[in-house]
């Protein structure tokens, strides 16, 4: 009896579990420039989801990364979204963007976004989508290009 009771306790426990990150979901996101962003529209691509701050540390430094992956591969199999956190106002967010020459579609992150993806508990984290939408890993922390590129391999030709 006790490890039946157990068990239906962990199994509404793990029911329950809303920080986790959504494996296969069909999210769609507005970018600030208003164009939808769906994951099912990205088919045959990598997508990365990174969630930054304008004051984070490690955010202003794996830009650059991010911003060069982008601008290499977005034409051949890779997307970048961005999703800010924890902004005061549209404005910073857009200076912070002009000032870090972010190339990438940038969404401002709310409850919405989270439900659609996933919580994370650190910033910068990092949701990578293999080109079939599924999420295969999360990388909470400064995420690197060679870190990326042992993921989702080579640029193809």
């Amino acid at each position: 009896m006790r490890i039946f009771l157990y068990s239906l306790l962990f199994l509404s426990i793990n029911q329950f579990s809303y920080a986790e990150p959504n494996l296969r979901a069909d999210f769609a996101l507005k970018d600030t420039a208003g164009f939808k962003h769906q994951l099912s529209n990205y088919k045959g691509k990598w997508v990365l989801v990174n969630y930054w701050a304008t004051w984070c540390p490690p955010c202003l430094e794996e830009v650059p990364d991010l911003v060069n992956l982008y601008d290499q591969r977005k034409n051949k199999d890779l997307v970048v979204l961005g999703v800010v956190f924890e902004y005061k106002n549209i404005q910073e967010v857009s200076i912070f963007v002009d000032d870090m020459l972010m190339s990438y579609p940038v969404i401002l992150g709310s409850d919405a976004v989270k439900a659609q993806i996933g919580s994370a508990d650190v910033l910068p984290t990092t949701f990578i989508y293999n080109p079939q939408g599924t999420l295969v890993k999360v990388k909470k922390g400064l995420i690197t290009r060679q870190y990326i590129e042992n993921i989702i391999g080579p640029i193809k030709k």
